[in-house]
């Protein structure tokens, strides 16, 4: 029995790749002191860095003759052109054009790398995105 009907079973297929970014939690549009005091250390003018890990998510049908949801090598590649490429060893809100007015919060990352993702992927395989900003700082998004 498969999940969505007759043909082909489903599956979700992942894969993890890290970068190094730095950024400085600020929105433009708040005073300095409100800056600090919404964001606290992590609003330092001279930013932080961090060491993300990105799990990508693709679902679809197990394609019968390749007995795969997605060539992997394919995804690999993706991946670089959307998110090492893009993010990796810069500063966010410096050299990424998307975070010139939106404030580089793990959630915005991950919003981030969706669209991005969006451009490479066919519609409807990318099933989810989950940034590590850090061990204990996760955030997942699924394009909603």
């Amino acid at each position: 029995m498969t999940l969505f009907g007759d043909c082909c079973p489903w599956a979700q297929v992942s894969h993890l790749i890290s970068f190094s970014a730095t950024h400085q939690l600020h929105n433009k549009s708040l005073s300095n002191e409100e800056n600090l005091k919404l964001f606290g250390k992590c609003n330092n003018p001279n930013g932080h860095g961090h060491n993300y890990k990105v799990v990508v998510t693709v679902h679809g049908e197990i394609d019968p003759v390749t007995g795969m949801v997605m060539n992997l090598t394919d995804l690999k590649e993706y991946m670089e052109e959307a998110i090492m490429k893009p993010l990796d060893h810069k500063n966010l809100d410096l050299d990424v054009p998307y975070f010139a007015d939106v404030v580089s919060t793990t959630e915005n990352v991950a919003v981030y790398i969706w669209e991005n993702l969006q451009k490479f992927l066919p519609l409807g395989v990318l099933y989810k995105v989950k940034v590590y900003e850090t061990d204990n700082n996760i955030v997942v998004y699924k394009g909603e």
